[in-house]
């Protein structure tokens, strides 16, 4: 399997997030942007909105050519998952998810495939973090782990889960295959 290349782009406040050792590390949770682009999915992940002068952001984020950008390394706690961040390596996917009406009732739909380039890029990332993180062993998807649901945008009555990526096209067999890591049930 081809090992991709990382660039490195950190983030701004990125040392100011917390450190971490390695053995703490034993999930990834794969993310998509459910932003129209990388451009975009930087400016959110450069908006600060903690005290802490830190925001939310993935570890990894891979393009639609697949070109893998590090903004965080795995060193670092980075916000991605409620109540995950401290054990996990957060990946995003560029995908334009359910952008622009999030949480609107009627725009529940994830339409846009994963290109092939990102299942490779994320195919060797994968097994990149599986060489280097000793315990690394747990795979699972934003929407397994925060079931949330909130009022939708456009009708109050009506529930939507707040997180839905990388959702219904995201190929789990396919990354799955001959890797080492297992599926982790919410």
């Amino acid at each position: 399997m081809d090992l991709p290349p990382l660039s490195d782009w950190p983030l701004p406040y990125f040392e100011q997030l917390e450190a971490r050792a390695p053995e703490q590390i034993d999930l990834v949770v794969i993310h998509c942007t459910e932003l129209p682009d990388l451009a975009a999915a930087r400016a959110a992940g450069e908006r600060v909105l903690y005290a802490s002068g830190t925001g939310n952001s993935g570890h990894f984020y891979i393009d639609r050519d697949g070109s893998v950008h590090v903004w965080v390394k795995p060193s670092r706690i980075a916000h991605h998952t409620r109540g995950y961040n401290p054990r996990s390596i957060g990946i995003e996917l560029i995908n334009r998810g359910r952008y622009p009406s999030w949480l609107a009732s009627r725009s529940q739909g994830m339409t846009e495939p994963y290109t092939a380039a990102q299942i490779s890029a994320l195919r060797g990332l994968l097994a990149r973090l599986s060489d280097e993180l000793p315990n690394l062993r747990l795979i699972a998807g934003h929407e397994d782990l925060d079931t949330d649901q909130v009022a939708a945008s456009d009708d109050p009555t009506t529930l939507v889960y707040r997180k839905r990526d990388p959702g219904p096209l995201f190929p789990w067999a396919e990354v799955l295959q001959g890797s080492p890591l297992r599926r982790l049930a919410p």
